[in-house]
């Protein structure tokens, strides 16, 4: 599986989500055709170069890619939030060596300096809820809840127990929480690809819809945001609130709809919405 040929002059950078955006697995096919026939026109008709920005491993991506039949590769992918990856010549993904290698420099470094916090906040969630520690290579803490209500517990109090420790973040996926560096999410990793083709927030698009998206539906990543219609309420909520765009459907048929919003075919008139 390959990109579409590179455009010679990329003028616009289409960042999606893939679980619960791109991609639906109850339905058949999990991603629409008119998807990629959209890319396909967006590619032409705009220099458009795309791809996916996603708390999935990189190989669970190629999986994803594979099992939902994509007739042609991303250009780029964000793999777990900050790995950023490119295909080669032959297909094959390739990290960004002096990116990736910096995130996982600080992230180490961070970790250590912050274990002790980190084992308070284990005890903390242990002790009062039934939440799983997760701890595996590139990933050393996380949490697993048992239902979306512990989860807004486990955050809250997370929030009260890391205030005097501003560089710690996390993304948060329904009842999966993956602690990290604030420098690295998704948001400054589509800023590092715009950059990279020389191209700034106002020629970004993004479309997500959980809690792991806030940072790259943020205007200082992305000019043009939106949601799917199956969108949690805060992300419904924040995207509505900076101007964006909230589909009325879901997954990638709304993915097809927000761009046909912004980028509507030339000569078709105005914008919908």
């Amino acid at each position: 599986m390959k990109p579409l040929a590179r455009p010679d002059s990329p003028r616009l950078v289409l960042c999606f989500d893939f679980d619960g955006t791109l991609h639906d697995p109850a339905a058949v096919p999990p991603v629409v055709d008119e998807l990629f026939v959209c890319l396909q026109r967006l590619r032409e008709e705009r220099g458009a170069v795309w791809g996916i920005n996603t708390g999935r491993a990189m190989n669970h991506v190629v999986e994803g890619l594979v099992e939902s039949h994509f007739p042609f590769s991303p250009d780029w992918v964000v793999a777990r939030e900050r790995e950023i990856w490119y295909p080669n010549a032959v297909g094959r993904w390739v990290p960004d060596e002096g990116w990736n290698r910096q995130c996982e420099k600080d992230h180490r470094k961070f970790f250590k300096k912050i274990a002790k916090l980190l084992k308070r906040i284990r005890a903390e969630v242990e002790e009062h809820t039934g939440a799983t520690w997760v701890e595996h290579d590139g990933d050393p803490a996380g949490l697993v809840s048992r239902t979306e209500e512990e989860m807004e517990w486990i955050v809250r109090r997370v929030v009260e127990m890391a205030a005097d420790e501003p560089l710690l973040g996390w993304q948060r996926n329904s009842v999966y929480l993956r602690f990290g560096h604030r420098q690295y999410h998704k948001g400054s990793s589509l800023r590092k690809v715009a950059e990279g083709l020389g191209l700034g927030p106002a020629e970004c698009f993004a479309i997500g819809d959980s809690h792991n998206d806030f940072e790259m539906l943020s205007p200082d990543a992305a000019g043009q945001v939106a949601c799917p219609g199956n969108s949690v309420p805060e992300v419904r909520a924040h995207v509505a609130s900076v101007g964006g765009y909230v589909c009325d459907l879901t997954h990638s048929r709304a993915c097809v709809e927000a761009m046909e919003h912004f980028f509507p075919v030339a000569g078709g008139g105005a914008d919908r919405g």
